[in-house]
């Protein structure tokens, strides 16, 4: 990484205080509007592809990145034992986490199984009377209301007692889940995880697996375990792949890295999505107002959070129903109703918020920011934790005090690229500053104690003060191609968008447009900053900075004036609300030209 900040564009800082660097090669195309070579393949190799894989990614199938799941410990007898439950008609039940990866998890495989000719129940816990992660009591409960196989998806890796309770209760259990293991795994009888420490290194390597795409894994090899037996001599195999919509979802909401099999999954599921052939995932898209085919982001801002509402603050079945349902009118009727929570968890959030960033100033020394209230709705707390990250670069925790009838705090964190906070969070558990936690490393969740918040506090700074100061230390900005406002055109950002889906681990490009001076800035909503801006070339282009009010950024842009000339950077998207689609510019930082 470049530290000369002169070395993109003639620039000495940003008005974010970034170093601003090129991601790749040097992309600089002037007064020009297309690059003497391939800019898809720039993309690609930007982003770790080698350049004899480039024909692979740029269109990626899961036919060119599917592992055989057998190379996953525990698949082979998971497999067996999900489809001996199918060939004996056992009672199965299907425990999935609160949130959208575990909603999609579970909502696959019920589906699966109903195809198999198989109805199995369902159980996701409340977030609030249960908790995360399963919960002894409720998979004794199960276990006597008759079934004699749960499995977990998106969450068990951890849950030694609570396994052991089951054990006692002699039902088995299959656990599906993605977040980090300890060494010591918890009694069950397949537990089917990429992150477990003793697995191979061609498993490993898909460790960014979201919990669904586990499950995806599962549903692959239960099927070939059943095919190697027979039984679909008389019956027709389930159609695999339209269940990649599900898949496409749980991996976007939960934020798993998009490179490899993850980027497959999220191609090819956007595909299955926009034959709206699943009634449950129309409704969603109806709800989410769409009168289009869903892209990447919309997955991750307009149909995740919706589902994501019930277990945040509404009733936590509500996504797995929605998902899983075949009547038209109880998937309208539920899409309704995840919509109206999700404007009620915007509210709750809000006021959250407010109160968390109150205490922000009391520790600005803090490595990792600790922020803790009592009444805060346990709902919201990992939204706002990654707000408050986003806008300190700061890993932050928030904890909901008093969460449960013990009194003991409920927290969520999110951390930043360089951080494990994961790791660090099973290692405060074990060091018995927790009685609860895990993740991974971009998210955590935990269970702490009264008055365990300050040691936990203290604890981290001294874990992590080095490793979150290298980190922010090399923050910068990653650039993929600089061009001047005429060149900022909806041909270029359809070109830029063919070497997607985007996402974490997979980043947008992003592009640097100016020089321009400002023709017009004023604010928005609450706190986003739009933006008329003209460059040296007469072109002129609309854009936007969303959240930007209250930093030195957004300041800066509405002081700007025309005397001073700028460069914006940022994402490129099609404004398609004006009689002819335009390119505009998500902007997320600036810097003065002169």
């Amino acid at each position: 990484m470049s530290t000369a900040p002169q070395s993109i564009l003639g620039l000495d800082r940003s008005l974010s205080g970034r170093t601003w660097r090129w991601r790749g090669g040097n992309m600089d195309l002037g007064n020009g509007s297309s690059l003497d070579h391939d800019v898809v393949t720039q993309l690609l190799l930007s982003r770790g592809v080698a350049p004899d894989d480039v024909e692979r990614h740029r269109n990626p199938t899961l036919r060119s990145f599917l592992p055989d799941p057998s190379e996953f410990r525990d698949m082979d007898a998971a497999a067996e034992r999900l489809a001996q439950a199918v060939l004996t008609n056992e009672t199965v039940t299907v425990y999935g986490d609160y949130d959208v990866d575990g909603a999609t998890s579970a909502a696959l495989l019920i589906r699966l199984l109903r195809d198999l000719g198989h109805q199995a129940r369902y159980y996701i816990p409340d977030r609030l009377l249960e908790g995360y992660g399963p919960s002894g009591e409720a998979l004794v409960r199960i276990a006597g209301e008759g079934s004699s196989l749960i499995v977990t998806v998106d969450c068990g890796a951890m849950a030694h007692q609570a396994l052991e309770m089951a054990h006692a209760a002699g039902v088995d259990v299959v656990v599906v889940d993605h977040h980090k293991c300890s060494a010591e795994l918890p009694r069950a009888t397949a537990l089917v995880n990429p992150n477990r420490l003793d697995e191979s290194d061609l498993a490993a390597a898909h460790g960014h697996l979201a919990a669904v795409g586990v499950a995806f894994l599962l549903g692959i090899a239960t099927v070939r375990v059943l095919r190697q037996r027979g039984f679909f001599e008389t019956r027709r195999e389930p159609d695999l792949f339209a269940l990649l919509d599900l898949v496409a979802l749980g991996t976007v909401a939960d934020v798993a890295a998009l490179h490899g099999l993850n980027r497959a999954f999220v191609a090819q599921g956007l595909k299955v999505m926009a034959r709206r052939e699943g009634v449950g995932m129309s409704a969603l898209i109806d709800a989410s107002r769409l009168n289009r085919a869903p892209s990447c982001s919309d997955l991750g801002f307009a149909l995740g959070p919706r589902i994501n509402a019930g277990g945040r603050v509404g009733e936590a079945t509500l996504g797995v129903r929605l998902l899983t349902t075949e009547d038209p009118d109880e998937a309208r009727a539920i899409a309704a109703q995840l919509s109206q929570l999700n404007e009620e968890r915007r509210a709750i959030e809000a006021a959250v918020q407010e109160m968390a960033e109150a205490q922000i100033d009391a520790q600005h020394n803090r490595a990792v920011l600790t922020l803790a209230g009592p009444g805060w709705h346990p709902g919201v707390i990992g939204i706002v934790a990654g707000r408050i990250k986003e806008k300190t670069g700061k890993p932050t925790l928030v904890v909901a005090l008093d969460a449960d009838e013990q009194g003991n705090g409920k927290g969520s964190g999110r951390s930043i690229a360089g951080v494990d906070l994961g790791a660090a969070i099973i290692a405060a558990r074990e060091a018995g500053l927790l009685l609860a936690g895990g993740g991974h490393a971009m998210a955590a969740g935990l269970t702490v104690a009264p008055g365990g918040i300050d040691r936990l506090g203290d604890w981290l700074d001294e874990k992590l003060s080095r490793t979150v100061g290298e980190a922010m230390t090399g923050q910068s900005l990653a650039l993929d191609l600089a061009l001047a406002p005429g060149g900022l055109v909806p041909s270029l950002v359809e070109t830029l968008e063919s070497a997607g889906p985007y996402g974490m681990g997979w980043p947008g490009p992003r592009l640097a447009v100016g020089p321009v001076r400002m023709v017009k800035a004023d604010l928005v909503g609450t706190d986003h900053v739009r933006l008329i801006v003209r460059g040296d070339d007469g072109a002129s282009f609309k854009a936007i900075a969303f959240r930007a009010a209250s930093t030195e950024m957004g300041q800066a842009l509405l002081r700007a004036t025309h005397h001073r000339r700028l460069w914006l950077a940022g994402r490129a998207k099609i404004d398609d609300w004006a009689s002819r689609p335009q390119a505009e510019l998500h902007v997320e930082d600036a810097a003065f030209a002169d």
